[in-house]
């Protein structure tokens, strides 16, 4: 559910059903035809195509001792595979070189660039490598192995590497191709742990594990579910530095999927937003509580740093956007590359079209796109190919660069294909599921709502319409008191309810009616219920 607080009038909640604690268990459990997955249903690691082949050359690196290096990326998916293999192959005793590249001076992923200083017989990629073509040329000629784990959309062909481990692959026949980087990475763990012949218990990286997967919004249903629900759980209880700083720093005994899109994963990509992702490394690696402090006030310090440029960004972009177009295209100089993608979240919000933000230096547009509903932005790209330098991502989400007199056409191609598609791809899925009176809201109902947890991509948490409510308090909050606390009641019960970045205030004695999500609210060690506004509806 998005943040983007609106107002909205009477006619928008007209014909929507009401909603019984049973009504609620039937729609919720709908959702999970084939039934709840368990860890015991995950598939092994070799049923992932070239994984043999990949398990196979790490291991004779290992027995040869030869050199070898992780290279990651600069999102929390990218940091949380970075962290995996660390961790393993510290477990294991085994010395290897870990490099994130910087958004600003490296770019995305592996690179002939980037290769400039690494020195090694046998290169890992996780959470990027795909459309590495020239990187892995580069690595051809220098006589180093590349293994390249992934998950992104995959092109007609794969560079030409040692081993390419994807389950987008078309050879690939992973049953559950919708797994994130991080994903890719625990599985190459759970082929060398086997190949190896060592004991090791694959559940200690699930609270990583559930911070990457939820943080790169993949599905959470099939088998993410069980992962994301146990890791979370182990989030919880975790004596993992870095954990026991976000628990502490956030006031939180435990976490929900929520919790990691809202407060963990910002503050995590604020690094490789601002300034350099090994910080988010450094954190998620920290050996002790004291070191685990410091990094994760360095990630505020950058987050803070990170909302005040996407707030000015934003209203910039808001400005410039054309309503009326099928894709929002939106570019300017003096834009700060690391907040376009969240700038083009923010489009998406607001105008419920897919949405491309780019910066433009010296003669080159770099930027990041988001879409919305069923459009697929990655195809959009393809169509555009032939105005684009490059490209990369999946159907939600896209990274592109191209030279900056080609903005033009290239917005002129994108929403002439887009035009092109069925109107009906372009809805959000953000319905209300109907009109829950506040009798219903009570510790019954917020345990029912937790069976069907984790909530994220593919599994909305159920948002609701509470009706015609008279408020009781009312107060602004926040350091530019831009949030609104109230308390709501119909007589006989009564709800709080929070709304963040409100664009019109409430009075003592109004009656309005809201929709939003329902949330535990943990504060001074004490748990109320609590509404997270959506929308506030005005008679």
């Amino acid at each position: 559910m998005s943040r983007s607080a609106a107002v909205g009038t009477p006619d928008e909640i007209s014909g929507i059903p009401k909603l019984t604690k049973a009504r609620i268990d039937e729609l919720l459990t709908a959702r999970f035809a084939e039934g709840f997955k368990e860890l015991k249903d995950i598939p092994g690691p070799f049923d992932l195509h070239g994984m043999d082949r990949a398990a196979e050359r790490i291991v004779r690196a290992i027995e040869r001792k030869e050199r070898i290096t992780v290279v990651g990326d600069y999102d929390v998916d990218g940091v949380v595979s970075a962290a995996i293999m660390e961790e393993f192959f510290e477990l294991i005793d085994y010395p290897v070189d870990t490099v994130i590249p910087n958004r600003f001076k490296d770019g995305y992923g592996i690179s002939p660039a980037l290769l400039e200083r690494i020195d090694a017989d046998v290169i890992i990629t996780v959470d990027n490598g795909i459309t590495a073509f020239e990187a892995a040329e580069v690595c051809k000629r220098r006589g180093i192995d590349l293994i390249i784990t992934d998950h992104h959309t995959v092109a007609e062909t794969l560079p030409d590497a040692y081993a390419v481990v994807n389950p987008k692959k078309r050879e690939c026949r992973f049953a559950y191709p919708e797994i994130c980087g991080a994903q890719v990475a625990w599985f190459l763990v759970g082929a060398l742990k086997i190949r190896l012949g060592i004991e090791l218990s694959m559940s200690r990286f699930l609270d990583l594990l559930a911070l990457a997967i939820v943080a790169d919004v993949m599905p959470l249903v099939s088998i993410n579910r069980p992962l994301v629900r146990r890791g979370l759980a182990l989030l919880s209880v975790s004596d993992r530095p870095a954990f026991e700083a976000a628990r502490a720093y956030l006031g939180k005994s435990s976490f929900a999927a929520m919790d990691i899109g809202f407060a963990v994963a910002p503050r995590l990509n604020s690094a490789g937003r601002m300034e350099d992702a090994s910080e988010a490394l450094k954190f998620l690696r920290a050996k002790n509580l004291s070191e685990a402090s410091r990094y994760w006030l360095r990630l505020e310090e950058l987050n803070r740093i990170r909302r005040s440029t996407e707030a000015e960004a934003t209203k910039e972009a808001m400005a410039m956007a054309d309503p009326d177009a099928p894709v929002i295209v939106v570019a300017q100089e003096g834009w700060h590359e690391g907040v376009v993608g969240i700038v083009a979240s923010r489009l998406v919000e607001r105008f419920r079209k897919p949405a491309i933000v780019l910066c433009v230096e010296n003669g080159r547009a770099k930027g990041s796109g988001r879409s919305v509903g069923e459009v697929d932005l990655f195809a959009l790209l393809q169509g555009c190919e032939k105005h684009l330098s490059g490209f990369g991502g999946h159907k939600m989400a896209a990274g592109l660069t191209l030279p900056a007199e080609e903005i033009g056409d290239f917005r002129e191609a994108i929403c002439a294909h887009a035009s092109k598609l069925d109107p009906s791809l372009f809805v959000p899925a953000d319905r209300v599921m109907g009109e829950l009176p506040m009798d219903e809201i009570d510790w019954e109902l917020m345990a029912l709502l937790e069976r069907f947890e984790p909530y994220g991509e593919a599994n909305d948490r159920p948002k609701f319409l509470i009706r015609d409510a008279e408020v009781l308090e009312a107060r602004q909050i926040g350091a530019q008191n831009n949030h609104l606390r109230l308390l709501v009641g119909n007589g006989r019960a009564t709800l709080q309810a929070i709304q963040f970045g409100f664009d019109r205030g409430v009075k003592k004695g109004e009656r309005i009616s809201l929709t939003g999500v329902l949330q535990v609210n943990e504060f001074n060690e004490r748990r109320s219920i609590q509404m997270l506004v959506d929308k506030i509806l005005f008679k």
